[in-house]
């Protein structure tokens, strides 16, 4: 690729190769966020060459804090976590009563019949 000058064009055209499953999802995404091919692409290299940003002094101290309690083993699991995220979960959730419909999911009132009687609730 050439120099970029003060008298050519403010973008720069590039031509790639995609491997068919890759394309396929480059398609999938385009028509979904209704957007450019150039536009996703150009989105994905921003990102991809964002300056990666060093960690701080309190962030590398959580970090080994973290490791440390890892080799004295204490941690959980994603499946304990999971189980305990449940459990948790069931006990506040109240029980619910089958017999009873929800106030969205009632049916609309039905309205008097020709006859002038009206159709028992339920």
């Amino acid at each position: 690729m050439r120099p970029l000058s003060k008298h050519m064009r403010s973008r720069a055209t590039f031509t790639i190769s995609l491997p068919p499953a890759v394309a396929q999802e480059l398609e999938k995404v385009r028509k979904l966020e209704h957007r450019s091919r150039s536009e996703l692409v150009r989105e994905a290299l921003r990102f991809y060459l964002l300056p990666v940003a060093k960690p701080t002094a309190g962030e590398l101290r959580g970090i080994q804090k973290g490791r440390a309690e890892i080799r004295r083993g204490d941690y959980v699991t994603l499946d304990q976590l999971h189980a305990e995220l449940d459990r948790l979960d069931l006990l506040k959730r109240p029980e619910k009563h089958p017999a009873r419909t929800p106030a969205r999911a009632r049916p609309t009132p039905r309205r008097a019949r020709p006859s002038g009687r009206r159709s028992p609730r339920r």
